[in-house]
């Protein structure tokens, strides 16, 4: 199984071309691939296959001709990732898949527009960033008033005066409105939903540190991004006709740049792809045994 390795300010992902949807891939084989100590390590997969083959209804009806099948660290299903929607879009150029450098990409959360800069950066159409309401969440010990915001997944961004650093975000508890879009109730009260904390550090500046669902501590998030955008935006008072300014977000992998939006919130970034490879086939074997490796 052909493989390259990506990251976007930290986040770093396998990525798997399967442009014909010839692989089910396990996801006991997909945690195994991310583990950091005996696989490839990251924090998530990144399938590459046509939408026309994905067998997904998810997709149905995009027009893009590329899929981003993104598969959290744990092997669980994902409907969108900003910071991987650009190594996608990276992948697919320097692959000679798609031509730039404006391309679209199929997600689980609706297509999505690229545009390729000279400098390596990408700028992402993210969509609509929607603000559903308060929520608060348990992250060691202490309680954090948070802002429940849809990016395409459900995020809880938390607006602290203490450093980021100095939070445990190792196992938080959410607790968020009923409603909280693209979530699931793990039990009464509690929904899971990635976090953010964020700090205000200059004008129209903020430092962020994030606990993804399905990943745990990331280096970077680019929808959590877009979160801590529009949180951060509902504070300064910019948020009353759903527009923001321009945000510069610093996570600890490097800065993104967003403009958030209730219609089309933008996302700058850098995407590299930093190497390429094959994965032993005895080793696959040996993680997915005894159901092994379904091919359609």
């Amino acid at each position: 199984m052909r493989f390259a390795k990506g990251h976007g300010t930290g986040n770093d992902f396998v990525i798997i071309p399967d442009p014909d949807g010839l692989l089910d891939l396990p996801g006991e084989l997909v945690a195994r691939i991310c583990d950091r100590h005996t696989g490839l390590g990251a924090d998530g997969v990144l399938r590459v296959v046509r939408t026309a083959a994905a067998g997904e209804s998810d997709v149905a009806g995009q027009r893009a001709e590329w899929f981003m099948d993104y598969r959290n660290a744990d092997g669980s299903l994902a409907e969108m990732c900003g910071n991987g929607v650009r190594v996608f879009a990276r992948y697919l150029l320097d692959e000679g898949l798609a031509a730039g450098p404006e391309l679209r990409v199929a997600t689980r959360a609706g297509e999505r527009a690229v545009l390729a800069h000279p400098d390596g950066q990408f700028t992402v159409d993210m969509g609509a960033a929607v603000v559903i309401g308060p929520g608060a969440v348990d992250a060691g010990g202490q309680r954090l008033a948070g802002l429940a915001i849809s990016v395409g997944n459900p995020h809880l961004a938390c607006l602290v005066e203490q450093s980021v650093a100095g939070i445990d975000l190792a196992g938080p508890q959410v607790l968020a409105p009923a409603e909280f879009a693209g979530s699931a109730a793990d039990s009464p009260g509690l929904v899971s939903a990635n976090v953010e904390v964020i700090r205000l550090v200059g004008d129209h500046e903020a430092e962020m540190r994030v606990h993804e669902r399905g990943s745990g501590l990331t280096l970077s998030c680019g929808t959590g991004a877009v979160a801590a955008a529009v949180a951060a935006a509902v504070a300064a008072g910019e948020w009353t006709d759903g527009t923001g300014s321009a945000w510069t977000v610093h996570v600890p992998g490097g800065r993104l740049a967003v403009t958030p939006s209730a219609t089309a919130s933008l996302l700058t970034g850098p995407a590299e792809i930093i190497a390429t490879g094959e994965l032993s086939a005895s080793w696959i074997a040996g993680c997915v045994a005894p159901v092994g490796l379904n091919m359609r």
